[in-house]
């Protein structure tokens, strides 16, 4: 009876570390993944707010999944964001909206994903927020995530 016990506590603590929020969060499916690819956007110059990516680097090749995800936002003239403008888009035919897989990791600051997972492939994402005067700051980068 005590095998059967601890083999009982060990398949519980294994769902219970499965399901701990924090280790990892699923940013793209990959169903996701194999959506064909979108266009890729024109813009112009934008006088909202900042948007950098600090990790992974710029356009990453060979990121291993899951990788952080750190977004900065940088207001112009000292203006604040407007959270709730944020809009982070998974360039897909049809796009693919990941604000909601992002907003626990928001903060006036930016996006901090300790964990953001994807499937192998190359992921293009576009990130856009407004500040609170309705300027509009935004970035397109692509990351390649290796198994």
């Amino acid at each position: 009876m005590p095998q059967t016990s601890i083999k009982a506590g060990v398949l519980l603590f294994a769902v219970c570390l499965y399901a701990t929020p924090g280790l990892s969060e699923v940013l793209i499916t990959s169903r996701e993944a194999k959506l064909p690819d979108a266009d890729k956007r024109e813009r112009g110059p934008l006088s909202g707010p900042r948007v950098l990516l600090l990790s992974p680097a710029r356009d990453a090749t060979n990121v291993k999944s899951p990788f952080a995800l750190t977004i900065k936002f940088e207001s112009r003239d000292g203006v604040p964001v407007d959270l709730n403008t944020l809009v982070v888009t998974y360039e897909k035919s049809p796009p693919v909206d990941l604000t909601e897989r992002v907003n626990a990791y928001l903060s006036p600051t930016g996006i901090a994903m300790p964990q953001a997972e994807t499937p192998p492939g190359e992921h293009r994402l576009h990130i856009e927020i407004k500040d609170v005067n309705g300027r509009l700051g935004a970035t397109e980068f692509s990351i390649t995530a290796t198994p």
